[in-house]
């Protein structure tokens, strides 16, 4: 079902303009460096420095759970090597499927995001995650379910990480804001 999903996407959903579109939308999430660049932006300023803390501990936790252990216990191929006749946009992927690794970090950036303000910068924050994680849908390169599962980690370890790093430096409400 999930591949039929796929399929149907790729082809109805395709414009020549959308799929230049999501191809720079899903580079934003390529090696987690929109969310790297936001991390470090956080910890350059004092008043949002810890959260940036929280955001450093969230991509290591992903960067450990999702790509250093689930993907290599699942090896989940990609939907494209069951597709011969799809035309790909943007190279081959190298790793495996499950979880989406673009989804992950994505989602354990935004989430830090949306903790420290969920009014302001949270909305954007989320909006980028939910923008890169439908172009992994769109490029092919992902199932439905490789992409709620990395939602659903990179969720996970921003709560965690908001949780070990209130172990050790409490933070307040109001920083960041």
């Amino acid at each position: 079902m999930e591949l039929k999903i796929v399929e149907w996407v790729a082809q109805n959903l395709h414009h020549p303009v959308l799929d230049r579109i999501m191809v720079w939308i899903t580079h934003l999430g390529d090696n987690g460096y929109l969310w790297v660049a936001v991390c470090l932006l956080l910890l350059c300023y004092k008043p949002t420095r810890k959260w940036g803390g929280v955001m450093a501990l969230s991509l290591l936790l992903m960067l450990i759970f999702g790509e250093g252990t689930l993907k290599n216990l699942f090896q989940r191929a990609r939907p494209y090597t069951h597709l011969p006749n799809l035309q790909l946009l943007i190279p081959p992927e190298p790793s495996y499927s499950f979880p989406s690794g673009h989804a992950a970090v994505s989602f354990a950036g935004a989430m830090v995001v949306w903790m420290m303000d969920p009014k302001r910068w949270g909305r954007l924050a989320l909006a980028t995650a939910l923008l890169i994680l439908f172009s992994r849908l769109y490029l092919s390169v992902h199932y439905p379910t490789d992409l709620l599962a990395g939602a659903l980690l990179g969720t996970g370890c921003a709560y965690a990480a908001r949780w070990l790093f209130e172990l050790w430096i409490p933070i307040r409400k109001t920083e960041g804001k």
